[in-house]
């Protein structure tokens, strides 16, 4: 693609906000006058192609090491700030990506730099325990004060994990030990469970599944592979264990229009729900649990209604079995609640809802009843890390603070409203845009035009996320505003129009 057709837009050398006054904003909000990063730049600043000379040396340097075509650029995080990531070129990039959705604050968000600056904290990050094994002093209060004050309705148990995928696998293996001991009955386990788990047979080892979802991503290890069925590249010449796998809800856009082909989707996927059950079940290879995404993300941010998880709970506790709300990507904050299930109204709290990326930490909560019984069986060396527990006690102080769940509502708003807009002068290149908060997302017309329309943002200096088969996705940090919306929304229009329709 010839980057000599690209004008870069100047918005280094403008005033971000007021160039963009046209645009109407959310009554109450001041876009001007609130400022969340200090020092924060005022728009992108685009100097080379992206990636630039620099990065793409950088690149080459690190393919001799390891692979490396995954790699968009290089950065340089000393001086990123707030919603701007700056490559190693300089280039200055409004992220609406921020580090795959993992940034709550921004970049070198102050209140976060101070807890680096504290004395007291210095030991935290120079000595990392065992957790299961060696806590420091303090933990529990640091865990009631951080991840359980924040828990999920219903919940006093919290487990925690180093990333999104061992949260899921130890789900699933959480999942596993209930679904036993509810067999069991209370019975003792058995010397022949003992010596037969030792060499993969039963009845030590079990023949449970857990149910999964088509176009689903949990992970990428084993066992949450056999629940992912996003992209082949994920899964090709790995094993893969029998599970069984259901249709998750595929809807007409917009919403409004399609009401009874939708609910008559809702309807066709319960069923498939209902029907992988009694197969499994009875071929006594028993579904303990179903994990599901509250929105499909690496999926191509497929979204179900409430009603489907309302009848999705009652259909997997009618059959005995857990529900997993793989939160990892959808909680923290981003559709303006910690967690997005709770725009379901879900008349029972979730058995399990796992956690990662905004939250700093991974790991997964869970109900009374999904306590291992004996040690060792949730375990590894490090059980997450107290560091990331520190800072995420200070996001938590930031969010309440300057109300960013609020902010997500306002800057999610403004990103709709002007998305639909821009879908409807150019529906050649934009449709079925959806979200929730900030978690917003649109398709183009092919994987193509999706592509040539992310490489084009980003030479405009916008970082957006790729997902499904032509989907962009936006995953702004908490800290992204209206005027930062705006900025994007203008930027997007100009990209648009210079996208020849075929």
């Amino acid at each position: 693609m010839a980057l000599r057709k690209f004008t870069l837009f100047p918005y280094c050398q403008l005033n971000a906000v007021s160039c963009l006054l046209n645009r109407q904003l959310p009554k109450g909000v001041r876009c001007v006058s609130t400022v969340l990063v200090p020092g924060e730049p005022s728009g992108p600043c685009v100097k080379t192609t992206i990636p630039g000379p620099k990065s793409l040396q950088m690149i080459a340097d690190l393919d001799k090491i390891q692979f490396a075509g995954s790699i968009f650029y290089f950065t340089d995080i000393k001086n990123s700030l707030g919603n701007y990531i700056v490559d190693a070129d300089g280039n200055s990039i409004l992220d609406l990506l921020t580090q795959i959705s993992s940034l709550p604050l921004g970049y070198n968000h102050p209140d976060l730099l101070k807890v680096l600056q504290d004395p007291d904290n210095h030991i935290a990050f120079i000595n990392r325990p065992a957790l299961a094994i060696f806590p420091t002093q303090g933990w529990p209060e640091k865990l009631t004060s951080s991840l359980l004050s924040v828990a999920p309705k219903g919940h006093t148990q919290v487990t925690t994990m180093a990333c999104g995928a061992c949260s899921n696998e130890n789900a699933f293996k959480s999942t596993f030990m209930w679904y036993r001991n509810k067999q069991r009955g209370g019975a003792p386990i058995t010397d022949e469970e003992h010596s037969s788990c030792l060499v993969n047979k039963g009845p030590g080892s079990t023949p449970f599944t857990i149910m999964s979802f088509k176009g689903s991503f949990h992970g990428q290890t084993l066992a949450c592979l056999t629940t992912t069925h996003s992209r082949s590249v994920f899964k090709l010449d790995f094993p893969a264990l029998d599970w069984p796998i259901a249709s998750f809800p595929r809807y007409k856009y917009p919403l409004e229009d399609h009401i009874k082909e939708n609910e008559a989707e809702d309807r066709r996927c319960l069923a498939e729900v209902e029907e992988q059950f009694e197969i499994y079940n009875k071929a006594g290879k028993f579904v303990a649990g179903v994990v599901v995404e509250p929105i499909q993300a690496e999926g191509g941010d497929v979204h179900a209604s409430p009603e489907f998880f309302r009848e999705l709970q009652r259909i997997t506790k009618k059959n005995g079995a857990a529900l997993i709300l793989d939160e990892v990507q959808t909680g923290g904050g981003a559709t303006g609640k910690y967690w997005c299930h709770e725009h379901f109204n879900l008349p029972d709290p979730v058995d399990i809802v796992t956690f990662s990326k905004k939250m700093l930490t991974g790991g997964f909560y869970s109900l009374p009843e999904f306590r291992p019984q004996q040690g060792l069986k949730i375990f590894n060396t490090w059980m997450g890390d107290p560091t990331k527990v520190l800072l995420l006690e200070k996001v938590l102080q930031v969010v309440k603070r300057d109300n960013l769940l609020k902010m997500v509502e306002l800057s999610g708003k403004k990103l709709m409203d002007g998305l639909k807009d821009l879908s409807r002068r150019f529906p050649q290149h934009m449709q079925n845009v959806r979200g929730i908060g900030t978690f917003c997302a649109f398709d183009s017309g092919s994987q193509q035009k999706r592509d040539e329309t992310f490489f084009r943002l980003q030479q405009h200096g916008i970082q957006p996320g790729p997902c499904g088969e032509q989907t962009i996705r936006l995953r702004p940090s908490l800290v992204f505003q209206p005027k930062h919306a705006d900025i994007f929304l203008d930027i997007l229009e100009k990209v648009l129009k210079e996208i020849q329709t075929p």
